[in-house]
């Protein structure tokens, strides 16, 4: 098994940023993306949902190839880089809980979205049985997948992410062939009552995810061979994730609300529409759309939506696993200094996903993403903040034990802009916490707390590839 989890990546294996966007977009040919275009649909019409799409396409692109490149030029995970920028050797831990966090709520969300889509496939009803049994298989090939197969996966990621992609599209065009809609009826719909609440939290949203795949690449940009690389890898991703996959979203929910709802009204389907939840076929049909965006692949394209549904998942979910792992060792190297079994990790990240599907991820999935939105622009924000403007490296391969500016500048700028959301003061708390984190670190960095201030100088476990001459000092 391939790690390089606390050590940085060396020049030989060094990759393209074309093969690494395979990666990158292939976390994000998923499911749980079309959901989120789908229900940004719902809540503000097609060409709101296309314009938001374009925006946090742009964000994510520029974002994630500033935190990208401080990884690269590290050549360590996104939550390593952490203990050279920003948060100090055990100061990371709070990088890595975060990331942690944020990858296994995504492994149980795609979880819960391929269950409901098998369950819809097979004509099955959710069971207490059922969920033990489909859960117990995707998780034990999870594990095998991370442990024995990610090269295999990362191998064919480029092959299965063009096949989801097309597949996808294939999709969307047999919808709109078989719906009732026209396509100029499909781009015109909008909801009554659409304001800035619901712009601004679509966009809080959809920030969220391009947040999130900008911390993921992070952890591949480790492998890019030079800045170039990284921003085919970061601004290729952005664009395919964080754009285009939403906007099929939308479109597919749109164009296939009506076939989905003439499925259920066969007389053969009685069984299948019963078992969704729901009093009336529209209820039933909502219901699939903010809990089953497979039923739409099995619905307009039978088996092939359903194998096609699956090669969407397989590619994201063994990334997810991976890349949980890798946050897990490092929070434990972080808090204990020794890095735990990996194969110890993967189980763990796993375990923990399931204990997400069982408290119902779905239901939290608007909240989950506001709060990723803030949390992954705040460690972002740092990051760059230090790599920049403050290059608190230090030679000799040592780091400060706890970075106490960095530190405190990502507690508050998360808390407060966090606040703002929840509250809903200001919704559009990841624009807070970008100018929050990075003022707030300025300042103490440069006045109360000075490196080495509060602190001692430790041996860190990763190197850097790029270090600056300068006299270490321990205290």
């Amino acid at each position: 098994m391939e790690d390089n989890v606390l050590n940085p990546v060396a020049d030989d294996q060094r990759r393209s940023g074309w093969a690494l966007l395979a990666n990158t977009a292939g976390v994000g040919t998923t499911l749980a993306m079309l959901l989120i275009g789908g229900g940004a649909s719902y809540l503000v019409g097609v060409w709101w949902t296309i314009g938001m799409a374009a925006v946090s396409a742009i964000f994510g692109a520029v974002i994630g190839t500033l935190t990208c490149r401080v990884s690269q030029s590290t050549g360590t995970s996104s939550t390593v880089t952490s203990r050279f920028h920003g948060l100090g050797a055990s100061g990371s831990a709070l990088a890595s809980l975060m990331f942690a966090t944020m990858v296994i709520c995504f492994l149980a969300l795609e979880n819960a979205l391929l269950y409901h889509g098998t369950l819809f496939m097979l004509g099955w009803s959710p069971s207490t049985a059922n969920a033990v049994v489909i859960y117990g298989v995707f998780t034990l090939v999870w594990i095998a997948l991370a442990l024995f197969g990610v090269q295999l996966v990362q191998r064919t990621s480029l092959l299965l992410t063009i096949v989801a992609a097309v597949l996808m599209v294939a999709v969307v065009v047999v919808a709109f062939n078989k719906s009732s809609l026209s396509p100029g009826d499909v781009l015109a719909f909008r909801p009554d009552g659409v304001g800035s609440a619901e712009i601004m939290g679509t966009l809080a949203s959809m920030m969220g995810m391009a947040g999130a795949l900008a911390l993921t690449s992070a952890d591949f940009s480790r492998y890019a061979r030079t800045s170039r690389d990284v921003r085919i890898m970061s601004i290729g991703g952005a664009v395919i994730v964080n754009f285009l996959v939403v906007v099929l979203g939308a479109l597919l929910y749109q164009a296939g609300d009506t076939v989905v709802a003439a499925y259920l009204e066969e007389p053969g389907r009685a069984a299948v529409a019963a078992a969704q939840p729901g009093a009336t076929i529209p209820e039933k049909v909502q219901s699939l759309a903010h809990t089953n965006a497979g039923a739409y692949f099995v619905v307009l394209a039978g088996f092939l939506g359903f194998l096609v549904m699956y090669a969407a998942q397989v590619k994201a979910q063994v990334i997810n696993a991976y890349t949980s792992s890798l946050s897990l060792t490092n929070l434990v190297d972080a808090l204990i200094g020794r890095a735990p079994s990996r194969i110890l990790m993967v189980l763990v990240a796993n375990a923990l996903a399931l204990i997400a599907v069982w408290g119902d991820i779905l239901s939290l999935l608007g909240q989950l993403l506001g709060a990723l939105g803030i949390a992954t622009c705040s460690l972002s924000a740092l990051l760059i903040t230090d790599f920049q403007l403050t290059r608190g490296r230090r030679s000799g391969g040592l780091v400060e034990r706890f970075n106490w500016a960095g530190i405190i500048a990502l507690v508050v700028g998360f808390g407060v802009s966090y606040y703002l959301f929840t509250t809903g003061v200001f919704q559009l708390g990841f624009l807070v916490t970008l100018v929050l984190t990075p003022a707030i670190y300025l300042a103490l960095r440069r006045t109360v707390l000075r490196p080495g201030t509060g602190t001692s100088y430790v041996k860190a476990t990763a190197a850097l590839r790029e270090i600056e001459d300068a006299e270490a000092v321990a205290h």
